[in-house]
Parts: structure tokens; C-alpha cells; sequence
């Protein structure tokens, strides 16, 4: 028998299967799926500015590890509608009197000069769905469903930035609603949208007639409209029962 050794043969490198990967990519859509019902709840205002939110409490709430919502709630920090504070940790944001005009001025510089642009790619395609948009909104107000209204109505403002075509704007748009969502909840009366029910109807009308100059006129008369009905006075905080938010 010899001496010498055959040389060890080297192990391939173990390739991720595809249960891995299927269980990577539910763990993704699961993490989405929290960060938007968190999300919404702020937009919605079921989770009022102020709020606390506890990582062990949201952990438990949705039975994910708290690492995984401190990545959550990081995100929503950047969107900055968490903040996030040492020693205290996160709450949803609560936006200052100069914030909210902040970001009335950058919705009137970016919505109002988009109008049009998102004239002259309206169709009747477009307009037939902003209109269902706007009949929605309408019946959720009818029907003492305000939180639902409240995301409706941002939602109407997004869409119509993304019919401009500008990807970018209408991203940035998206997020400015978001925290007017958390200014209306901080300064605006209760009960009241900031938007006029039949605003975004006669909007629709000056799209669908390809006037952009009338539709950006009545954009910036609506926005100021809305940033006008706010009051600066602040309500004290008010801690948010996350198992009745979130537990369904």
C-alpha cells in the first residue's frame, strides 16, 4: 500500500435552494406588508402624531422579531413620518408649525406645475378613473368612514402626479401627502379632510378639457384652500392601543 494520500476532493460550495429562496422572499413580502399597514395607519390617522411606537409592542402585534420592525420603522424615518429618538425610541411624527408650511410649499411648486403636463396625457381612460376615485372618496365620507377618505384623497393627488409622466415628482408627491396627512391630524379641525368633496371633481373638468393653465390655478386656489383651514394650536398626546389598530 502506498504511502502517498489521494488529495481531498474539495466540496462545491452548497448553492441556496429554492425553499431558501421562497422563505427569503416571503420574509420580504412580509416586512412590505407591515411597513404599509404602518404606513397607512399614519396616513390614515389611526395612529395620531405623537404616537409611541414600541418595537416590543409591534413586534408582538404582527409576530415578527424586533429587528425586523426596527428596519420597518427606519424606513419610515427616512419617509419622515417616524422619528426616531435616543433613549425614547420611535414615535410618528409631529410636524412643527414651519414644517407644515414646508410642505404646502413644495406641493404647490411641484402639483401645481405638473397640471399641465398631466393635461395633455389626459384621456378618457385617465379621467373615467379619476372620477371612480373621486366617487369613492365622496361615499367613504358619506359613510363616516373618515380614515378611509383621508387615504383616498392623498391617494386621488398621487395618481394625478403619476399621469404627468414624471416618475421622480410623482414619488416625491407621494410622500409630501403622506405628511400632510400628519399635519391635517396635528392642526386641522376634526372631522374635515382639508379637501373640499367637490374639488377634485372640478379639477377632473379642467383636465379632461386639456385646459393645464385652469387646472394649475385651481390646484394652487385648492392647496391654499386646505393649508388655510389649518389651525396651529396643538392637542396633547395620546397613546395608540396597537392590538385594536392592528389586531384586526
Amino acid at each position: 500500500m502506498s504511502d502517498t494520500q489521494a488529495p481531498e476532493k474539495r466540496r462545491a460550495p452548497v448553492k441556496e435552494g429554492k425553499e431558501s429562496k421562497k422563505e427569503s422572499k416571503e420574509g420580504d413580502e412580509r416586512h412590505e406588508a407591515i411597513y404599509r399597514a404602518v404606513s397607512d395607519a399614519i396616513v390614515e390617522q389611526r395612529l395620531k402624531p405623537g404616537a409611541r411606537l414600541r418595537e416590543d409592542a409591534l413586534a408582538d402585534v404582527f409576530g415578527i422579531s424586533r429587528t425586523g420592525i426596527r428596519k420597518i420603522l427606519q424606513r419610515l424615518a427616512l419617509e419622515q413620518l417616524v422619528t426616531l429618538t435616543p433613549r425614547r425610541g420611535a414615535s410618528v411624527t409631529r410636524p412643527t408649525a414651519d414644517e407644515a408650511k414646508d410642505v404646502f410649499d413644495a406641493r404647490q411648486l411641484i402639483e401645481c406645475g405638473l397640471m399641465p403636463d398631466v393635461a395633455r396625457r389626459m384621456g378618457e381612460k385617465e379621467a373615467a378613473e379619476l372620477r371612480e376615485m373621486a366617487r369613492q372618496e365622496r361615499q367613504a365620507l358619506r359613510s363616516g368612514q373618515q380614515s378611509v377618505a383621508i387615504r383616498l384623497s392623498a391617494d386621488f393627488h398621487v395618481r394625478l402626479a403619476q399621469l404627468s409622466g414624471n416618475a421622480t415628482l410623482a414619488e416625491f408627491v407621494e410622500r409630501l401627502c403622506s405628511r400632510s396627512s400628519l399635519i391635517l391630524a396635528v392642526y386641522g379641525h376634526p372631522g374635515h379632510l382639508g379637501c373640499e368633496s367637490h374639488d377634485h371633481d372640478d379639477l377632473i373638468g379642467y383636465l379632461e378639457t386639456g385646459n393645464g393653465e385652469r387646472a394649475k390655478a385651481f390646484m394652487s386656489r385648492h392647496l391654499k384652500a386646505i393649508e388655510a383651514s389649518l389651525s396651529m394650536v396643538e392637542e396633547e398626546e395620546s397613546a395608540p392601543d396597537l392590538q385594536q389598530i392592528f389586531g384586526g
